[in-house]
């Protein structure tokens, strides 16, 4: 018996009176439908005659697509159809992967130096699970049955010219594809693949140029129609002996402390809300890898300012950025010279103790000729100095305010040795021999009562 069409989850019988066939699966005392199709019963066996049925391809199968991924290493084909078959391909084998050992009997730099995108090709499923994979290096009927100029856009023909196979009438192209023997329905074209042979100097020597040898601007629906391409240009500088013009002064901004994670498109729509932009930039390596910087260049100085100031110090993915005028030149090793005076270190300061306060803890006890909290992102480190006039008795000034609570903080403080950063001063090395130097005297003053050390092992 036939009934009408069903949808999986629709009941279609009951168990166990009836028992389930193709297309149906029992759900506690009933049996449902888990395709679409038409109900059949018979001998008491239920079941459902999928209405659109798909292929499930197998190892051995010939498959026919068309190249729409290009790697360096690899390709990916959409897949069109089998072979023999007039059903489509289950969702999962809807793609499959070739590996660049596996398009034809020559070595490769890279896949585009036999395949492009929107090649038609023939080939032979090698595995069917996880992934589809497929070959065309072992079989004179797979390969390319189809391709494009990659500059302009018309059919190739075969046509043999050295290494290359492949002419372009249009604009007098010539390339390289791994052609099958039916390319363009015709017959014995994989004989001009050159299987086995190495390639001459003159196609090494282009194929060594790099990627920048096989780009191209393929038209993506329609053929070149001619009018004038298009190309983005940066003013991060140039080559060749030429420079692009440069931006107006402080409207080309540096963007340091990136997360790798940020690419060019999230750095234009962070800065974006700034001002109109007329480049944007994540700085590279050779692996496309971030290398944590930018840079972003607006048309007017004004915007370029609003977006140091938004923008400076602020966290993005968890890391602090920091936004400047790249074409201003940063004071690096260049110190500003000390005052005059003494230099106090006071630190175990509260973050919350500002200059002002520091200034007047000093100022009681002597004349304050410059202070200078330490910062970090606008936060201060808990520690800063004084430089107090020199007629002022430091040692005195450093005994009234060690030791004494400011913010809920116990304050320590010394006087600072010139040429250091910090409570001791600079040069550790320096601290040490003074203190080497005292012990000495010290132990001459005792008559020479002080522990040697001993330099070797102690003799029998």
């Amino acid at each position: 018996m036939t009934t009408s069409l069903v949808t999986p989850g629709a009941i279609v019988g009951a168990h166990p009176a009836q028992t389930a066939g193709p297309g149906t699966a029992v759900h506690g005392n009933d049996l449902i439908a888990t395709v679409l199709g038409h109900v059949h019963e018979g001998d008491g066996t239920v079941s459902v005659e999928a209405l659109n049925h798909v292929l499930d391809i197998k190892v051995g199968d010939v498959v026919i697509g068309i190249v729409d991924k290009v790697n360096e290493k690899n390709a990916e084909l959409v897949i069109v159809s089998v072979e023999g078959q007039n059903l489509p391909p289950v969702a999962n084998q809807l793609r499959a992967q070739l590996r660049v050992t596996d398009i034809v009997d020559r070595y490769l730099h890279q896949v585009s130096d036999a395949l492009r995108r929107r090649d038609v090709c023939r080939a032979v499923v090698t595995a069917a699970s996880p992934v589809l994979r497929i070959d065309m290096r072992n079989d004179a009927a797979s390969g390319v049955l189809h391709a494009l100029c990659h500059h302009c856009g018309s059919t190739m023909v075969p046509d043999q010219n050295g290494d290359w196979n492949m002419h372009c009438p249009t604009c007098d192209e010539r390339t390289f594809r791994a052609l099958a023997d039916g390319y363009g329905t015709g017959e014995g074209h994989a004989a001009l693949n050159g299987a086995g042979k190495r390639w001459t100097g003159a196609t090494e020597a282009h194929f060594a140029k790099g990627p920048a040898a096989r780009a191209s601007f393929l038209a993506e629906d329609v053929r070149e129609d001619g009018r004038p391409r298009s190309y983005p240009r940066f003013d991060t500088g140039g080559g060749g002996g030429q420079r692009r013009q440069r931006s107006a002064p402080g409207c080309r901004l540096f963007i340091g402390g990136l997360d790798r994670g940020v690419d060019t498109d999230k750095l234009r729509e962070l800065f974006s809300a700034h001002g109109d932009m007329t480049d944007c930039v994540v700085m590279t390596d050779d692996a496309g890898t971030s290398r944590g910087f930018g840079f972003v260049t607006y048309g007017d100085k004004a915007h370029a300012d609003a977006a140091i100031a938004a923008l400076d110090g602020k966290r993005i993915n968890g890391r602090r950025i920091g936004v400047r005028d790249a074409d201003k030149k940063r004071e690096r090793g260049e110190r500003k010279p000390q005052p005059k005076g003494t230099k106090l270190y006071v630190g175990n300061l509260s973050f919350d103790t500002g200059l002002d306060a520091l200034k007047s803890l000093v100022a009681e006890h002597a004349n304050v000729v410059a202070a200078d909290l330490v910062m970090d992102n606008g936060r201060s480190k808990g520690f800063g100095f004084v430089f107090i006039a020199e007629d002022a008795d430091a040692a005195k000034v450093v005994e009234a305010i060690n030791g004494k609570e400011v913010d809920g903080r116990t304050i320590r403080a010394d006087i600072a040795k010139q040429g250091g950063g910090g409570k001791r001063g600079g040069g550790g090395g320096g601290n040490r021999r003074s203190s080497r130097e005292e012990r000495a005297k010290r132990e001459e003053a005792e008559g020479g009562g002080g522990k040697r050390r001993r330099r070797g092992p102690k003799r029998s």
